[in-house]
Order: C-alpha cells, then structure tokens, then sequence
C-alpha cells in the first residue's frame, strides 16, 4: 500500500504541501497534516496500528502496536531525524517539532523511541566529521536506531562522576564501562557514549554495534516502568570495547560542553510530547463530555465540566505560542537557545501533566479504568506522559538552569544588556507561523552554554504590549484593547516584583524561593509569547484569531498561576467554544490555527 494514498495534504515524493490551507502556513504545518491524516483518526478502532484500541491492546502486552513502527518508517520518519545536507528531510527543528506531536497525540512511547534516537545522533549533526555523519546518516535512514548513553546507575545527572573510561590503545580507545538506563539501549545500532578519556575530560565517542566484538558488551535487561510500555529502555556494558581511531565526536575532551549543548534541541522537542498528550486528552475529555449524559443532558453543560475543558485548551494554546518560536529558534537565533530551552522543557510539561490532571477529573471514574472511554487509553497517556518532565533535566534542574540566568536577564529590564538593533526582525522570524525558518546546517559552534543577559522575547516587553494595545484598539473585537491593556498593567506589576526579587539575592539561583522566581519568568515569557504570536500573525490569520479575544483568554488563564482566584472573561469565551467543538466534531488539531480564516493568497510581504 501506498503510505500517501488518499491523504491529499503533500506530495507523496516531496511532502510539500498541497492541500490550500496547509500551503499558506510554513511547510511544518502541511508535512505534519500529512503525517496525522496517514496515520488515521486514532478514535477510530479501524484505522490500524495508531488506533486507541491498538495502543492499549499492545500495551497490556507490553509491546508497541504491531506494524505500527513500520507504517512510520513507511512514510518517512526517520528522515526528519537526518538533515537534508546529509540526505535527509530535516531543515528545521519546527518540522521534526509538529510531527512528533502527530506520532505522540497517539502514542508518546513511539514518539519518545524516535526522541531518544535525535538525542543520539544530534551530537554527530553538530560535531561530526564527514565519515561519521555518513555512516549514521545512511543507517538511521535505513531504519537503524541509535541510543545516547550518558546515564549511570549511580551518577544520574551527575555527568562529572562518570566512571565509564576510554583508554588509548594503539591509534584507537578501549571502552569499559555500564551505561543505563538508556533508550533503545539493547535494540539501538549505535550508541553516542559518553567516557572518560583523561583524568579531568570527558568525550562522546560514536560506537556502532556492528562494529564490536560481541564478547566486548552486552545488553542490559529492560528495566520495568509505570508508563513507556513497550519502549526499549535498558543499558549496555562495555567491557574491553575496541573502537577504531576516529570514534570520538568532535575535539576530545569536549563531551561535557558537547552534552549540554545538545540537551539544548531535545529538550525543545520534548515539549512536542505534551501538546500530542493535550491534544489526546482534551479530545478524549471533550467526546466523553459531549456523549455523555447526566440530569437530562450532556455533561458539557455542567459547569465545572465545561471550565476544566476551555480551561485545559486555554492551556494547549499557550504552549503552542510558548514552544513553538523555540523550536524556530534552532536556525533563527540558536545562541539562546539555553535560556529559551529550560524555559519550554520546564513551563509545558507542567502544563501538560495539569490538563492530564483536568481532563482526569473530568472523566471522573472513567479515567481511571484500562477500558471504556477511547479504550482506556488516558490512563496510557497519564502514565506515559509522566516521563516528559523528567527527560533531559528534570523540572528542577531547568528551573535553576533559568534561575542562574536571572541576575543577567533582568539588568535589560532597568534598559540594559539586551541587543534592541536586531530585536524586532528576529521576534518576526520566531512567531511568525506563516514564514519557514532558515534551513538548519548543523555547526555545535552556534549554540551556547548561557544567553549572556540577552533575551529579546523578555527585554521587549514594552514595545510589544504597545504595538499589541495599539493594534488591539484598532483591529480586535470591542473590548479586547481594553482588556490588554489593564492585563499589559499586571504583568508589568509581575515584571517589576520579580526583577526587586532577583536583585535582593543576585547570587542564589538554587533556593526554592529563586526556582520560585526562575518560574515567574518562565510564566511572562509565556504571557509575551502569546502577545507576539498574535501580533505577528494577525494580518494573515483573520478570523477569531485576529479578533483577539482568545489571546485575552490565554492572559486570564496565565495569571491564575498568580493568582487563582482570576477568571475567565466570559464574554470573549464564544469563539474559543466554537473552534472547540469544531475541532472535535472535524477531528482537526486542537490549535490556533482552527481559528483563523482560510489565509489568503498570495502571502504579503513583511
């Protein structure tokens, strides 16, 4: 069968997208639509290896869906892991962004397979010589899987305490050592292992499997997790490995600086995970609210109900406008990506782990069953989804990563550090959804270990609200300019307490109250993300888009983080409740994008 056949959304052989709507939006969107439409509606139990019913089913087994790795081999994966340079269809973090939210609105245990692979290979995208790059390139292509083994029993994230050691041995290294736990550690084909090779540097060296004396390492045994059923998590030792001359990525020495740069890009991606899981979730919770029925009429109508779903969008809304310029800033500003990265790997899980929580309330007794509803599977998503705080840093661990940057970040909020001059085109190039990002061409040299006090997403604030209330006055429904403009005074108020906080105690970024205040950044970035995104994509949206009464929404729903006792606006709710339930009556994603017009043709020029 052909993988494309009858999809309508791209060309089969380019997956350029063909379908009007997906055209007008970057290629991401279409090669993504595509992507979703082959792999069928997941609600339907006859649509094959990603149906809910087959996700659970395998699940009970402890196996991943039959086929189900095949049919995304068959249309193409793996090559959005390999960039286009390299005979690949990777060109931007953007595209392997939305189709992993395809793959994860089904299952987040293939989705994190496929995950745990680009964190493996990005190290030789980055660093590799010609000879590597090929090697891997041409084996991922092939469907082979690779693993990152940096992990250690003992250690955790502790990565200075590796005892795995490389040794010289003639003009190769000799490795010994355990690595676990680590995805597609027993079924990868190449492993980026991370060893000593001097008393004080650590490197990444590139084993391929095939290579290896099988006496020289073994695979672990799985380990046995809540959630992930199915996905290969286990370890591998080496014991006497040869490895050929040439095996280390990039200059030795440099794994550690290598390590945290590469964490970079993954931990962007992982925010994907959490908007497939809310997508899943607020789909199962909207059908079950609407099909149900209690007192004479659909639970929808209850009003606690009725909160936690608009609520929960809200949510998945917000983390679409906060993840998504990240994932674009790979090849358009790649030197912030340390901020903006712990920022996303922090702020979306947690959203995401709060409307799985919503959407389990509810289901009520519903969620909590292996059957029924969807065939049980928002237990799998609540379990599997558990796991997307903790990968690649845990919520902590980014939280202080930001918490650091604090003192240097807050400086351009008294007129400071922050470079204004190419501010405004870079913030176009990140939120505007209808404009491809530059190709990217991996060079570990554009990624840095800090933001050295710049980051032009916080630092703008007040020209963004200003052009957001201007615009607002003259294009927004009524009312909506002057409801951004009391919230632009609010988080103005937010932005002035939290640069008192960080100034009184510029040196602790480890306390609870400095991860408290690593989280107030965190949640206005949020909030100027979400200004942004209207901004730059008004224009050519239309629509209840262009209106603004859902950027209103998201504001109200982002303070109650500050404040709980904020409420919703319930006069700008209507157009938010009809793209709602169009989009799950359509079976379309759960996006911004459902409520924009048909974008016009062609696109004006910025």
């Amino acid at each position: 069968m052909d993988p494309h056949e009858g999809v309508g959304f791209m060309d089969r052989q380019t997956h350029t997208p063909t379908h009007p709507v997906q055209a007008r939006l970057s290629p991401a969107h279409g090669i993504a639509a595509d992507l979703d439409a082959y792999l069928g509606d997941p609600m339907d139990d006859e649509s094959g290896p990603f149906s809910y019913k087959a996700i659970v089913e395998a699940e009970e087994r402890d196996e991943l869906p039959p086929g189900a790795v095949e049919a995304v081999r068959a249309w193409g994966f793996p090559a959005y892991l390999v960039p286009r340079h390299l005979g690949g269809r990777l060109t931007s973090l953007e595209e392997l962004f939305l189709v992993t939210r395809a793959v994860s609105r089904r299952s987040v245990t293939v989705a994190v397979m496929y995950g745990s692979g680009l964190l493996a290979v990005n190290p030789v995208w980055l660093w590799g010589d010609p000879r590597q790059q090929k090697t891997v390139a041409e084996g991922v292509l092939r469907g082979d899987l690779a693993c990152f083994g940096v992990s250690e029993a003992d250690h955790g994230s502790d990565v200075t305490a590796c005892e795995a050691r490389a040794e010289a041995d003639g003009d190769g290294l000799v490795l010994t050592g355990v690595k676990w736990p680590v995805g597609n550690a027993t079924r990868g084909r190449f492993v980026t292992a991370y060893a000593k090779t001097a008393p004080r540097d650590f490197s990444l060296l590139l084993v391929d499997k095939e290579e290896l004396d099988p006496a020289s390492w073994s695979a672990l045994p799985p380990v046995r997790t809540v959630g992930l059923r199915g996905h290969d998590l286990s370890g591998v030792e080496f014991a006497g490995a040869r490895l050929p001359a040439g095996c280390v990525i990039g200059r030795p020495g440099a794994g550690l600086v290598q390590t945290l740069k590469t964490l970079q890009i993954t931990r962007t991606a992982i925010a994907a995970l959490s908007l497939g899981t809310m997508d899943a979730v607020v789909r199962i919770g909207m059908d079950y609210a609407r099909r149900r029925t209690l007192y004479g009429a659909e639970i929808y109508r209850i009003p606690v109900i009725r909160d936690l779903l608009l609520k929960s969008h809200l949510d998945l809304l917000i983390a679409e406008c906060t993840a998504l310029p990240v994932a674009r800033a790979l090849t358009v500003a790649p030197e912030r990506l340390s901020l903006w990265s712990s920022i996303v790997k922090y702020f979306v899980p947690v959203q995401g782990e709060e409307v799985v929580a919503a959407i389990g309330t509810v289901l009520a007794a519903r969620g909590y069953l292996r059957e029924g509803v969807a065939h049980g599977a928002f237990q799998k998503l609540q379990r599997d989804h558990a796991i997307a705080s903790v990968f690649e840093g845990t919520t902590h661990v980014n939280l202080a990563n930001v918490a650091a940057q604090l003192p240097y970040l807050v400086v351009d909020a008294a007129g400071g550090a922050t470079d204004r001059e190419a501010g405004g085109d870079l913030l176009a190039d990140l939120f505007t959804w209808t404009q491809a990002p530059p190709p990217w061409r991996p060079d570990g040299r554009a990624l840095r270990l800090t933001n050295e006090g710049r980051d032009e997403i916080g630092a703008r604030f007040e020209e963004t609200a200003g052009a957001v209330v201007a615009e607002a006055a003259v294009h927004a429904a009524p009312g909506v300019a002057s409801a951004l403009a009391d919230l632009v005074s609010v988080i103005d108020d937010l932005r002035a307490d939290l640069r008192k906080g960080v100034l009184s105690a510029p040196e602790d970024s480890s306390s609870v109250a400095a991860l408290g205040r690593a989280r107030r950044y965190c949640e206005i970035h949020a909030m100027v993300s979400c200004m942004l995104t209207w901004l730059h994509n008004r224009r050519v949206f239309g629509g209840a888009f262009a209106d603004g009464r859902w950027l209103v929404l998201c504001l109200h729903r982002l303070l109650q983080r500050v404040r709980p006792d904020t409420a919703l606006p319930e006069e700008h709710v209507p157009p938010l409740e009809e793209a709602m339930a169009r989009c799950r009556d359509e079976r379309r994603w759960f996006s911004l994008t459902a409520l924009a017009d048909d974008l016009p043709s062609p696109l004006p020029e910025r």
